[in-house]
């Protein structure tokens, strides 16, 4: 398969002087079209440092993470949030859905924030919504729904303007076995229907061991 995102040689540094921690230690990783892949491994091991690097959220102190061959972090912080909103979706262990919007509002704001029509937002949220099984649900606010139901509200929105690539942050983490195993199915179908690389931390190995493979991060380095 063609390589969408290569990491090449990521360091991930903290603090100065002896307080200095060094989380990645050179990470070299391909990620390729459609792929699932899980990242696995020992609490505080830096999975989620790798993810946000992976995600444009925190820039790497040393290394490169090239997209479709471009070194995403020449960009400025302007041009890297609007690719980070158009080619990037996240999914959260909480759903950080605003309270005050309802499930499709909160579903729109990557499409506003890109500067889409508002018609088109609402077309586009209503649709991703549909594929999430929320079409009755358009206009419940987050307090309304089940956690089941705002967590795929959250994927909705991770999704709405088709990015290549979801990463998702123990998305089950916060939900109930039976909930969250629906939730983790919901995100292997979206891999297939929408072709989407999909990359997860998370800490269940019986979920990691369902994805096509398993990434362990080890001493600060990827293993597989």
């Amino acid at each position: 398969m063609k390589e969408l995102i290569q990491v090449q040689q990521v360091f991930k540094t903290y603090g100065n002087g002896a307080k200095r921690v060094e989380v990645l230690k050179g990470v070299d990783l391909t990620f390729s079209y459609g792929e699932k892949a899980a990242i696995v491994g020992a609490s505080g091991v830096g999975k989620t440092t790798l993810l946000h690097v992976l995600g444009t959220l925190d820039r790497p102190t040393a290394g490169k993470v090239l997209y479709e061959g471009k070194d995403i972090f020449t960009l400025n912080e302007k041009d890297l949030a609007l690719f980070r909103n158009r080619e990037i979706g996240f999914v959260f262990q909480f759903h950080h859905l605003l309270p005050e919007f309802t499930a499709l509002e909160n579903t729109m704001m990557p499409c506003l924030i890109q500067g889409l029509p508002k018609r088109e937002a609402i077309s586009q949220a209503e649709g991703i919504l549909n594929l999430v099984g929320l079409q009755d649900r358009l206009s419940h606010k987050p307090g309304e729904l089940s956690g089941g139901e705002q967590q795929r509200v959250a994927v909705a929105r991770a999704l709405v303007l088709g990015p290549k690539v979801l990463l998702a942050d123990e998305p089950t983490g916060n939900l109930d076995t039976k909930t969250g195993e629906s939730v983790f199915q919901l995100l292997q179908e979206l891999n297939q229907i929408k072709g989407v690389t999909l990359i997860i931390v998370t800490h269940n190995l019986r979920l990691a061991e369902k994805m096509a493979r398993q990434i362990h991060l080890v001493d600060g380095k990827a293993l597989g």
